[in-house]
C-alpha cells in the first residue's frame, strides 16, 4: 500500500493522506491532469468514478459520477481553485445530483494536493478541510477514509503500467 500515513485532526478539522509513489512529480501529476487515467484510481475499487467534464485550471469544473457494485450512482463535482503543475492542486469537492447540480445540504470539501521529489520518486500529500467537526465526522462515517486509502492504493498499478 502506498498510503504511509492517515491524520484524522478533529482541532483543525483536517484528514490528511501522505503516500510515496515511485515515479516523478511531473507523472505522478498526470494521473490528476488526464481524467482517463484519474478514472482508473479516483474513487475506491468497488466505486470506481467516470468523468464526464475535466477542466483542469484555476476556475474550471470537473464532474464526475461513482458507480457501486449494484449499479447504483453517486454524483460529484469539483470546483478549481489552483493549478500549479506539477506540484499544488487545490479544489473544493462536494456531492451532485443526478443532473450534476450541488446537492445542497452535503458537505463540501477543500482538498489541496501537493507533490514533493522524494527521492527517486515522489510524496503526495493530499489534505482535505471541513467546514465543521459534523461535517468530517459524516464523511468518515460514510467511509471518505477507508475509501481515500483504497482509492490511492490504485495508482502503483497504473504506475507499473509504464
Amino acid at each position: 500500500m502506498t498510503v504511509i500515513s492517515t491524520d484524522r485532526d478533529t482541532e483543525n478539522l483536517t484528514l490528511t493522506f501522505v503516500a510515496e509513489y515511485d515515479a516523478s512529480p511531473e507523472r505522478v501529476w498526470q494521473l490528476w491532469a488526464d481524467p482517463r487515467q484519474l478514472e482508473r484510481w479516483w474513487g475506491p475499487p468497488t466505486w470506481p468514478a467516470t468523468f464526464d467534464e475535466h477542466q483542469l485550471r484555476p476556475g474550471g469544473r470537473s464532474a464526475y459520477y461513482m458507480t457501486g457494485p449494484s449499479g447504483e450512482r453517486s454524483h460529484g463535482w469539483w470546483h478549481i481553485v489552483t493549478v500549479d503543475a506539477p506540484r499544488r492542486l487545490e479544489f473544493d469537492d462536494g456531492f451532485a445530483d443526478d443532473d450534476g447540480r450541488p446537492h445542497e445540504g452535503m458537505p463540501v470539501t477543500r482538498t489541496e494536493v501537493s507533490l514533493a521529489p522524494v527521492g527517486d520518486g515522489t510524496r503526495m500529500t493530499t489534505l482535505s478541510r471541513f467546514a465543521s467537526l459534523e461535517q468530517l465526522e459524516q464523511l468518515i462515517e460514510m467511509g471518505m477514509e477507508e475509501g481515500m486509502r483504497q482509492a490511492m492504493g490504485q495508482i502503483d498499478a497504473l504506475l507499473d503500467e509504464d
